[in-house]
């Protein structure tokens, strides 16, 4: 199914964003010792040299209500005007239990709002942004928050472990005070099953080389050439784009292909440092971006779930980005440099790879 985004008159876009990284980190050299791989070369393969790894008292619940606190504090946004909290994950703490309910509660958010969590892969964090657009845009809502948060799986030995990490971002979703205006989304979705994980099942299963160009590559191409389209831009007019990290090298590659060039996405590229956060990969590349960013500036954001589908964004910063506060020690660049690291037992131990006697 191919759904194309409606512009209107009305603007709608980011109030505020905050973002969170787990501390604890593990490089890909200490996992590749462990299965008796060369360190280095996979590191270069997958261009990932670390990545962050969820503590004992980490979860998705955790890393967004913190992202969302960090939102409303940069902004000082009162709780109260808050209709919609929507959290994207794939690893939610509970299968019968909404995440929502407990960030909502927890940044002090009235009652009388909306509140769900949301499910695609790794752009769930995405399609609750659009979520959260429609309803503000709509005048249903003042305010909604939309989370991309995980904590993802990977199973002993096999290759997504050297990737999938901890991190997510928050996003106020609004009409007025805005630091950046959403001026077109859209989205190209099929059903492309590269990567799935059946009910009962701890880690999940994924299609090899097929996760690639009729998976990753196909949907981030179709949704580009969506979006540029729709808004009659090309790859030059933007001054930065972010992708969905699956690794290191797919969105250096697929940037590389829609006409990006290295200047473009290096200030968004975490994925080498942090590994691949899921849900939260987009939408922390998208604040790293904000971090820096200055009135003026355009960025493409493209989030690729498997399953499959991307969802396009085309964002212009407004001068509301200097009113807002964006302490040095407070970026996603500071997080990422904030890193401890771990030896494989520990991380195995924290992942739960390691059954603990009773």
């Amino acid at each position: 199914m191919v759904q194309g985004g409606v512009q209107a008159a009305e603007k709608i876009g980011i109030v505020s964003y905050g973002a969170c990284i787990p501390r604890l980190r593990i490089k890909t050299q200490e996992i590749a010792k462990v299965w008796g791989k060369d360190g280095d070369a996979m590191a270069k393969s997958l261009n990932v040299h670390s990545k962050s790894v969820p503590g004992w008292d980490e979860d998705v619940i955790t890393i967004s209500v913190t992202a969302a606190r960090r939102a409303m504090y940069r902004a000082d946004i009162d709780p109260a005007r808050i209709g919609a909290v929507y959290v994207g994950s794939e690893s939610h703490p509970y299968a019968v239990k909404p995440t929502a309910t407990i960030v909502a509660e927890a940044i002090r958010a009235a009652p009388n709002l909306t509140a769900a969590d949301f499910e695609f892969a790794c752009k769930a964090g995405t399609a609750a942004m659009q979520a959260a657009m429609g309803l503000s845009k709509s005048g249903i809502i003042d305010l909604g928050i939309a989370i991309g948060a995980d904590t993802s799986q990977g199973a002993p030995g096999d290759a997504l472990e050297y990737s999938a990490s901890a991190g997510g971002a928050a996003y106020v979703i609004g009409r007025t005070g805005l630091i950046a205006e959403i001026n077109h989304t859209c989205s190209f979705t099929t059903d492309t099953p590269d990567f799935w994980r059946r009910e009962g099942q701890h880690y999940p299963s994924h299609g090899g080389r097929f996760t690639g160009v009729p998976s990753y590559f196909r949907h981030v191409a179709a949704a580009a050439e969506m979006l540029m389209g729709a808004v009659k831009t090309k790859a030059s007019d933007y001054t930065y784009a972010v992708l969905h990290q699956p690794n290191g090298k797919f969105p250096v590659r697929a940037a590389k292909q829609i006409g990006f060039t290295d200047a473009q996405i290096k200030d968004g590229l975490l994925t080498p440092f942090i590994g691949n956060t899921y849900s939260g990969s987009m939408p922390l590349g998208l604040a790293a971006i904000l971090d820096k960013a200055k009135a003026g500036d355009r960025i493409f954001a493209c989030a690729y779930g498997s399953g499959a589908g991307t969802d396009a964004f085309d964002i212009t910063v407004t001068e509301g980005i200097e009113k807002i506060q964006r302490k040095p020690e407070e970026t996603v660049q500071a997080m990422v440099a904030d890193a401890h690291y771990i030896g494989y037992a520990e991380y195995a131990k924290l992942r739960g790879k390691i059954l603990m006697a009773e």
